[in-house]
């Protein structure tokens, strides 16, 4: 299982590294304003980036992963990702 390490640049930016057996790749990650309250659930951003990494983790290996991105342009590539983020980090889940 990859392990996800995050550190924090800021209230909305994030550089993660993703492990992989042997291997790690490099991501820097934006949270747009407002995209937290979009999906109807309170959380906090790194928690969010987290589970957007698990989401990404199950469809593509890490090295698939873009280097640099916004959340929001997850949606372009996986449409089922903010209804699936949502249910995710839903109280409860």
């Amino acid at each position: 299982m990859a392990e996800i390490a995050i550190r924090s640049l800021g209230a909305q930016e994030f550089d993660v590294e993703v492990r992989d057996g042997g291997r790690a790749t490099a991501h820097r990650v934006t949270v747009p304003p407002g995209f937290v309250d979009g999906l109807g659930v309170q959380t906090d951003p790194e928690r969010l980036v987290r589970e957007s990494f698990a989401f990404l983790l199950e469809r593509e290996p890490s090295t698939s992963i873009l280097r640099r991105f916004s959340l929001d342009d997850i949606s372009r590539y996986f449409p089922e990702y903010r209804q699936e983020i949502a249910r995710r980090l839903a109280p409860g889940a």
